[in-house]
Formats: structure tokens, C-alpha cells, sequence
């Protein structure tokens, strides 16, 4: 850390300037206070030359800068706020000048124009103090006085000087980060975090009263070791306290305090008053411009390779700030230099041989050259592969039973149904009947040969439940027919199971950013009727078409890194099945489609969707009340059970395919 504190001299003369760059620097400024300033003997006190002389920066006799035996009246040392470590020094005379500077884990100070007595030439051991300075040095150096502090951990240095007093301050890092910290009457800022706001130069105090703005510059310059030009016109002073301020928002504040500017070309730095600097700005660009006017024009013929002339020329033209009017060319409406084009520039695009025509200066000429290069390059392309897995999986069983009993008995007749009942009777009155004819004609003839014999009517079935399954796999019956009754016992069962695969797989290749589809299908027929134009109301049918297709719509994006943003669309159509209407049969149409965006590794394949669906089905059909009696509910209910699973899965790998350059 630096710190200046320099106040303009006066009769009572106040805090001199103190800098850690140079004790020459600063000896020879105070020298030029000193004489711009101070009032000679033969002379009024208000009479002040017009510019400070500046001394030479080494000089190796001291005393010939400031007057007057100086010498160290007593070195002081406490502990301050903080844990920081606070060393005295007090001067038997005014004009001392001390210069301060870090040096590894030492802080040395050195006062040229100060001697110290012997007496003070000892070695302080400052331990039990508990700072980071843990050992102070005092010695002659020559003429002057030097003093070395020995330090242990990370610090920072600060030091100021009131009178004839100078205060070197100590302090640990992480008690400077805390906060403010009172110095005797004043209050000093801990190091604000400047990098925040873009600055990172060295933190540097200034202390200024009513200086010239050309000495705080050459302060400036000394501490960033940059070459500083002023104009001529830099004038005035200026007053100003900054507390740990970074030495380049320390120039932007003085700078902006006195309504300068600055322009950096390398290691140099040109400070002049604003509207001299846009004046001078002003004229560059105004006397580079008519140079332009004055170039002969070239005209150069650009061959477009892999892009499309006419597009590059609609771009080109189209941009905001385009030189000229448009259309095949520019115009002269304006001097400025514009766009890609100058005001002079013409351009045309012809599409037939995929040339582009250029008429401009040759700088315009060459920057269109290298614009076109940029442009009109080969593109990678991409393969996009899609895979399309549909797995279903399906098992049913079913279990069902069929009973009947039918008879008669006494002129009494059951079965399952009224039907077979009347069936059966009409059966037995037949039988009667015969008999009766039978046994009349053999009474009647004599009773020759034996009498008829009287025989039962057929039995007509009748189920009483009738739950058997459809199409069974298997059944076992069983009939019992006796005189005057059958029992009819049915058992049928099925059981069915299947699974299935449909893998699908489209693949297609694209150039990025561009748009590719590939489909595969049918177009599906079916009727409708539309109503006849005019008085006969007689309908019109109408075959249409609907598309069941297989599409993969896909539009990628290389990135940067390698990898493929894609944006896309996949679908896959199928017929499942007519419905029967009035006017014919209507196909129905299973639908899957994804659409998504998603961004992918060079050959990595991603699940970009999936649909995962389970049924379960449990069905019981019975005779109420019978149905639910033990173990023979069986022979009247039937029992169907019944899982189905389908899974929808779409992969996608994208693969890079690298096209070069010829």
C-alpha cells in the first residue's frame, strides 16, 4: 500500500507528501512546494511563481532540500485497534521526510534528512505486544535514519504524518477486511474489493489540497509506471482525499473531476480535456473518411462454393447499416463509412453462376473477401437414427360350466326353459296319441298278435345355466338320461397368453440446421356422403384417404462442443381395426408420436419417450343365489381373468459426420 499526503505549502505549513516509490520523487516535489510556495526573505508572501520546480528524483545530499538540522526526537510503539502494531516517530524539527516501502516480510523506512541520536540506535524486541511487527531496528544510514521492521504473518502498511509526527500502522489482513478503523482524529476506510468495479490497480492514499492537476498526474504515473503525455490545455488544481483507491479509478476520478479524457496506446497514455480529444477524433475520422473518397474503386468476383449467392446478397444488403440504397447496389446518399459496404460500394449477386460481384475500395474489398471466407463454408452433417420398440404382452383365463336337467313325471315337465318344456310335452301327447291309435286298431281287429307297447316322448333339453366358455380349449360333459329326466354337466376352460414385438427403425441424414423427414405407410380408404348440389337430394358417396405413416421429422443443431441439439418429431400410425357403419367400414387409427427437443452427445443414444400401459380385468358372471352356493356355485357362474401390458419406447442417436474443406 502507498500513501500520499501532500497539502499545498503555505505560511503554517501543513502535512507534507510521502511516497513508498521514490525518496527522490518525493524530496524533489516537496522541494517544489517548497520554492512555489514559500515567500523569499526580500519578498511579499503572496507571491507565488507560476509552476512548481521540481527538484532532481536522487540527490545525495539531502540537507540541500530541506534547511535545517532535523534528527529523531523518540521512537514510540503501541498496539492499536485490532491487533495492529502502531510505530512513532517524532522529529525535533519540521521538514522531515520519510519514505517507507515493503520488502519481503519487512517494513522499512528510511528518513534522509533525519538523524537519529545514539541513544536511539538499539533494537526494540516488540513480541509481548502482539502484533504482526515483532522486532523494530533503528540505525543510522548515512546522513539519515533507517528503520526496519521485522513482521510475521500477512499485513498491510499504512502510514501518514501530522506535524512533526509520523505514524507508520500495521495491520493484520484480517483485521484490514473488518471495517473502519479510527487513525487520531480521522477515519480510513479498510481496502474496498475494487475488482468489483473493474479496477485492479495498486490502492494508493492521496491527501491533496489545492495541488496542480500535473503533479497529481505525475504522482499518477510514478505508481502505475505507465508514460503519461498531458496536453497543454491540462490546467488548474485540484483538491482531493482518496483512502485506499486503486490508481486507475484514482485517474478516472481526477479525470472526470476537471473534465479530462484519456486515450491508451500501449505503455503510453494522452490526457487532454474532453472536447479536445473528440475534436481530435473528429478530425482522424473526417480526414480518413475523404481518403476513402479519393482510392480508386476495384471490382473482385467471389465464387460461392457452398452457399447460395443470392442468399449472402440478400443478408448482406438486408443488415442494418448496409452502405448504399439496396437493391444491386449502394448509393451516395451519405460519407460515412457504413455497414460491410462503403458509401461508394456496389454489390450483386449472380445466381445463375453463384458469384457474388464486389465494387469497393480495397480494404472494403479485402474485409468482404474475409467475410465471404467465413460464410461460405461446408457444413457438417448429421445421421440421425430412431428406433421405434412397441412390446405388448397379454394372458387370459377363463372358466365356465353348463347345466341343464329336463324330464317329466306324472304329467309334469321341467328344464331349464319353457321351450323345452313345451317341446318335451308336445313330444309325450305324441307318443299318447300314437298309443292310443295303436291300442284302438289292435282292439278293434280282433286282439290278434300282441298289444302295442306305450313309449315316452323324447326330452327335450333344457339348460338351466348356460356359462360355458366360448371357443374352449378344452371341456369335459357328462349326460345322465334315465327314465323321465336327463342331467346334462358341461366344464369348458381357455387359456391364452401372447406377446409381441414391433421394432421400427427410420434413418435419415441432414446437413445442421437444416430440416429432414422420412416416411413410410399407406393411405387407408374409407366412404363418406356428401349431399347433392341442386333440388335432388339423393347423396353422393365420397372415398377418402387418411395416412398411416411412419414419419421421422428432424431438425439438428451442432453446438460448439461437439454436441447435437435436435428438435424433433416422430410418429408412428397403424390400423387397428374397421368400425362397421351405415355406409361402409371406417378404419380405426392407432397414433404414437413424440415431439421433443433435447440435446445429445456425438453417438449417444437417449430415450427421448415412452409409454408404459397395464390392464388387469377380472370378470365373474353367475346365477344369482345359485352362484354363490360352496363348491356347486361352480356349475352356475363363470369366471374370466385377463392382464395386458404394452410398452412404447423411442430411441434416437445422432452421429456426427465431419465434412472438410477443399
Amino acid at each position: 500500500m502507498t500513501v500520499f499526503n501532500a497539502n499545498s505549502s503555505r505560511p503554517a505549513r501543513r502535512p507534507l507528501a510521502i511516497s513508498t516509490r521514490s525518496a527522490g520523487l518525493m524530496i524533489g516535489l516537496i522541494a517544489g512546494f517548497s520554492a512555489a510556495h514559500a515567500a523569499p526573505p526580500d519578498a511579499a508572501p503572496a507571491a507565488m511563481p507560476a509552476a512548481p520546480v521540481v527538484a532532481p528524483a536522487h540527490n545525495p545530499d539531502p540537507a540541500k532540500q530541506l534547511p535545517g538540522a532535523i534528527s529523531v526526537a523518540n521512537i514510540d510503539f503501541k498496539r492499536g485497534d485490532g491487533g495492529s502494531g502502531k510505530l512513532i516517530l517524532k522529529f525535533s524539527g519540521d521538514g522531515a521526510a520519510p519514505d517507507l516501502r515493503n520488502q519481503g516480510s519487512s517494513v522499512i523506512i528510511n528518513v534522509g534528512n533525519a538523524q537519529l541520536p545514539a541513544a536511539l540506535q538499539r533494537p526494540l524486541n516488540v513480541t509481548d505486544f502482539a502484533t504482526p511487527v515483532q522486532r523494530i531496528d533503528a540505525r543510522s544510514s548515512g546522513n539519515g535514519t533507517q528503520l526496519v521492521l521485522n513482521t510475521n504473518g500477512g499485513y498491510e502498511s499504512l502510514a501518514y504524518q501530522t506535524g512533526r509526527e509520523y505514524i507508520v500502522e500495521i495491520v493484520p489482513k484480517a483485521a484490514s477486511a473488518a471495517g473502519n478503523r479510527a487513525v487520531g482524529a480521522s477515519t480510513i476506510s479498510s481496502t474496498t474489493d475494487a475488482s468489483k468495479r473493474g479496477y485492479s490497480g495498486r490502492p494508493v492514499t492521496f491527501n491533496f489540497q489545492d495541488v496542480p492537476v500535473r503533479t497529481v498526474l505525475q504522482l499518477i504515473a510514478e505508481e502505475s509506471n505507465l508514460n503519461v503525455v498531458a496536453a497543454d490545455t491540462v490546467q488548474g488544481n485540484v483538491t482531493l482525499r482518496l483512502v485506499n483507491v486503486p490508481w486507475d479509478q484514482a485517474l478516472d476520478i481526477v479525470l472526470q473531476a476537471k473534465g479530462l479524457d484519456k486515450r491508451r496506446h500501449g505503455n503510453v497514455v494522452w490526457i487532454a480535456p474532453q472536447a479536445e480529444v473528440a475534436k481530435y477524433e473528429q478530425d482522424k475520422e473526417d480526414a480518413r473518411i475523404a481518403l476513402d473518397n479519393r482510392v480508386d474503386l476495384v471490382t473482385e468476383y467471389i465464387q460461392i462454393n457452398y452457399h447460395n449467392a443470392g442468399a449472402i446478397f440478400k443478408a448482406l444488403t438486408e443488415a442494418k447499416g448496409i452502405g448504399g440504397q439496396g437493391g444491386q447496389g449502394g448509393g451516395n446518399s451519405n460519407n460515412n463509412d457504413n455497414g460491410f459496404l462503403s458509401p461508394r460500394g456496389r454489390l450483386v449477386a449472380d445466381e445463375r453462376t453463384n458469384t457474388l460481384m464486389i465494387s469497393d475500395i480495397p480494404k472494403k474489398v479485402q474485409q468482404m473477401r474475409e467475410l465471404v471466407r467465413v460464410i461460405d463454408r461446408p457444413v457438417d452433417q448429421v445421421v440421425i437414427e430412431a428406433r421405434i420398440v412397441i412390446a405388448t404382452e397379454s394372458v387370459s383365463r377363463e372358466l365356465g360350466a353348463k347345466f341343464g336337467i329336463s324330464g317329466n313325471k306324472d304329467n309334469s315337465y321341467f328344464s331349464g326353459n319353457l321351450d323345452a318344456n313345451t317341446a318335451t310335452r308336445n313330444s309325450q301327447v305324441a307318443a299318447d296319441t300314437a298309443y292310443a291309435n295303436a291300442l284302438r286298431e289292435w282292439v278293434n281287429g280282433g286282439s290278434v298278435g300282441a298289444p302295442p307297447v306305450r313309449t315316452l316322448g323324447s326330452i327335450t333339453r333344457g339348460l338351466m345355466s348356460n356359462l360355458g366358455v366360448e371357443n374352449p380349449a378344452g371341456s369335459l360333459a357328462l349326460s345322465i338320461l334315465n327314465a323321465g329326466y336327463l342331467l346334462d354337466i358341461e366344464l369348458s376352460a381357455i387359456q391364452e397368453e401372447g406377446r409381441g414385438e414391433v421394432i421400427s427403425n427410420p434413418r435419415v441424414v441432414t446437413s445442421n440446421q437444416r430440416e429432414a423427414v422420412i416416411s413410410q405407410g399407406q393411405e387407408v380408404g374409407y366412404v363418406t356422403i356428401s349431399p347433392q348440389q341442386g333440388g335432388n337430394n339423393t347423396p353422393i358417396p365420397n372415398v377418402q384417404f387418411k395416412d398411416v405413416l411412419l414419419e421421422l421429422k428432424v431438425t439438428p443443431t451442432i453446438t460448439n462442443d461437439g454436441r447435437v441439439f435436435l428438435n424433433m418429431n416422430v410418429k408412428k400410425d397403424e390400423v387397428d381395426g374397421n368400425l362397421n357403419t351405415s355406409i361402409g367400414q371406417v378404419p380405426i387409427i392407432a397414433k404414437r408420436s413424440v415431439n421433443t427437443a433435447v440435446l445429445v452427445e456425438d453417438g449417444q443414444t437417449v430415450v427421448v419417450g415412452g409409454v408404459y400401459e397395464f390392464r388387469d380385468r377380472s370378470d365373474v358372471t353367475k346365477v344369482p343365489f345359485l352362484g354363490d352356493i360352496p363348491f356347486l356355485g361352480n356349475l352356475f357362474k363363470k369366471k374370466g381373468r385377463s392382464k395386458e401390458k404394452a410398452e412404447l419406447l423411442i430411441f434416437v442417436t445422432p452421429k456426427v459426420l465431419k465434412v472438410a474443406q477443399r
